[in-house]
């Protein structure tokens, strides 16, 4: 029988305070998610943003305990994940690899080798493609591919997305069930889903199907509900989490909450979507910051669904996922990161002007890039604001 690696992909995330800092260099150091005109710019700017997000950053890590339980849990259903594959009579040992902190993809392809399997099969803990989560993570395994002959020749079976599988919308479906359920008003209880945003140009310029991917699944799993509950219910989808100065996915969270409170809504069912694992923004972002919000706005009961952890429909689903990927046909790391756009790293090819999305990322690019040049220039002491006696 063959041995087989389950790899699952994850972001990572900091442990304790004093890792914050490093996480966000290693997470803005990354070009799939500050794409900038040159690769000279991306360490420093890098440096530049954790140094300022990190105080920030630390105050949200010690209101969630004072680090992220992400790969605790991510292990958890690492070996949840194992041991329903072997009662399946699968060979399979499951790895861990996070793309931003402990323990990094190089860990666990040692480990890969290490252990001598026949095949591997990758599973991003991402149920949506995007460049910056999914694509991001296979270009890492890519990179040390090409680098390691013995890790070249190991069969590798990639699963690219899977938002639409049976296993997930029913394991989601379940939980925002019992959410419903819990309301005073079942059937008038408004569904609010809360996903990962990214920037638009990533849809709009670079071909990326994540926006795509989170509306149709939303879909199904409304469908699934209403399946489940024998009634429809409202729902809304918004994106989280935006950084920077250009423009990301819409609706944004925190001005829909708004809008639904305006709008009368007293009962509101928040669902982190794209998220499987609890982590800083759930815990801090949607559970602290969001529901104050919400508060605010007049919805009366704010019930937020629990990520799906080790929910065990959603173990099972994984574990289908892995045994469809062996048995159909084989998705290569370069098929699984591809994207309808070709996309380079540093991809300004043209200048664009005017109210346009072209400009505003270039506007938005430019506007980091004086910002941290002003921020150098005070912290270095010299430049041509000195010179000019401006400084």
């Amino acid at each position: 029988m063959a041995r087989v690696g389950v790899l699952l992909l994850n972001l990572g995330g900091p442990e304790r305070i004093e890792d914050v800092g490093p996480f966000l260099y290693n997470l803005f150091a990354d070009p799939e998610i500050i794409r900038l005109p040159t690769p000279l710019l991306q360490k420093p700017l890098a440096w530049l943003i954790s140094t300022l997000r990190s105080s920030k950053s630390k105050e949200a890590y010690r209101a969630i305990g004072g680090g992220s339980p992400l790969r605790r849990i991510t292990e958890q259903q690492a070996r949840e994940l194992q041991s329903e594959l072997r009662q399946r009579g699968v060979q399979a040992t499951t790895y861990v690899a996070m793309r931003y902190w402990h323990p990094f993809t190089e860990s666990a392809v040692g480990d890969i080798k290490a252990d001598s399997v026949d095949e591997v099969v990758v599973l991003p803990l991402y149920p949506h493609f995007s460049i910056s989560t999914s694509g991001s993570s296979f270009r890492e395994l890519q990179r040390l591919r090409q680098a390691d002959p013995a890790f070249s020749k190991l069969p590798i079976r990639c699963i690219r997305s899977w938002y639409d599988h049976p296993g997930y919308v029913l394991a989601m479906a379940e939980l925002i069930a019992a959410g419903v359920s819990s309301c005073r008003n079942p059937a008038a209880a408004h569904v609010f889903f809360s996903a990962h945003g990214v920037p638009k140009s990533y849809v709009e310029d670079a071909g990326d199907p994540y926006q795509q991917e989170i509306e149709a699944c939303s879909i199904l799993v409304m469908a699934k509900l209403e399946e489940l509950l024998g009634h429809g219910n409202p729902y809304t989808l918004a994106y989280q989490s935006r950084v920077g100065p250009v423009e990301w996915l819409k609706p944004y969270t925190d001005e829909a909450l708004v809008r639904l409170g305006e709008e009368g809504v007293e009962e509101l069912v928040v669902v982190p979507i794209s998220f499987v694992s609890e982590h800083i923004e759930t815990l801090e972002e949607i559970d602290i910051e969001y529901r104050e919000i919400a508060t605010e706005a007049g919805i009366s009961n704010f019930v937020r669904v629990p990520a799906l952890d080790t929910y065990p429909t959603f173990i099972k689903g994984l574990a289908d996922l892995v045994q469809l990927a062996q048995a159909g046909p084989e998705v290569n790391l370069d098929q699984a990161a591809a994207l309808p756009t070709q996309v380079k790293l540093y991809p300004q090819d043209k200048w664009a002007w005017g109210w346009n999305n072209s400009s505003e990322v270039w506007n938005g690019r430019l506007a980091m890039l004086g910002f941290s040049a002003f921020l150098l220039e005070l912290l270095s002491g010299r430049g041509p604001l000195h010179a000019l006696g401006l400084l």
